[in-house]
């Protein structure tokens, strides 16, 4: 990658602290930092995210359309699912400390903490990551679309969309109402069933500089 970058100029940045970017916060325990070229203008073909989670906690399901994605667990533990566009498998990535999980660019994928204190690096090979959120899909979709293409009632599912709120980011929302029956699969609870690690079966904004996103 060719750098036009004024290595003289006294706006050269070769330092940054990432504590000081946030990108979402959900509480004190589930939150993520961004660092990219907006932060650190000495960047080239990389940026990252630092991200904390607490147990059950989940980044939603997303995509990268410009990079792929190298998720490093520092602490904690985590899962990594990510759905194979050839062979149509949702793949599950069991990970901790040491261990990476790599999601190939614009793969469908999510990440589940699956103990406290999970913290994991997300870095990926483009200086600013782009991303298109899962919950943005459904809410920004209009209902007579989805309901048109996919031979459903659209009035039935205006009322299943209605809880999802746009750019999540961390689910699930603390206001989630947990009397609904909605459950993590058996691989991500405290005490899983027996599974393979590839399960098959078919599927069911970018991170620029943002204000810190808080409250969900």
């Amino acid at each position: 990658m060719v750098s036009y970058m004024d290595y003289t100029a006294p706006s050269t940045q070769f330092t940054f602290d990432v504590n000081n970017s946030p990108l979402f916060k959900k509480n004190e325990n589930n939150y993520i930092n961004v660092l990219g070229i907006q932060q650190l203008n000495t960047l080239e073909n990389v940026s990252l995210l630092d991200i904390y989670l607490s147990t059950s906690n989940v980044i939603e399901p997303h995509y990268h359309q410009n990079a792929a994605e190298l998720v490093y667990c520092i602490s904690g533990a985590a899962t990594v699912s990510m759905l194979n566009p050839f062979t149509k498998e949702l793949c599950h990535y069991p990970i901790t400390p040491g261990q990476v999980a790599n999601v190939p660019q614009g793969w469908w994928h999510y990440e589940v903490a699956t103990a406290d204190h999970t913290h994991l690096l997300a870095i990926f090979n483009a200086p600013t990551p782009e991303v298109i959120l899962g919950s943005d899909i459904l809410k920004l979709t209009p209902a007579n679309i989805m309901a048109h293409t996919y031979c459903i009632d659209e009035n039935q599912w205006k009322r299943a969309v209605e809880p999802v709120k746009p750019s999540t980011f961390i689910g699930p929302n603390k206001d989630c109402d947990k009397t609904k029956g909605n459950s993590l699969p058996g691989h991500y609870s405290n005490h899983p069933s027996p599974q393979p690690q590839y399960g098959y079966h078919y599927p069911s904004s970018p991170y620029y500089v943002y204000p810190s996103y808080h409250g969900k």
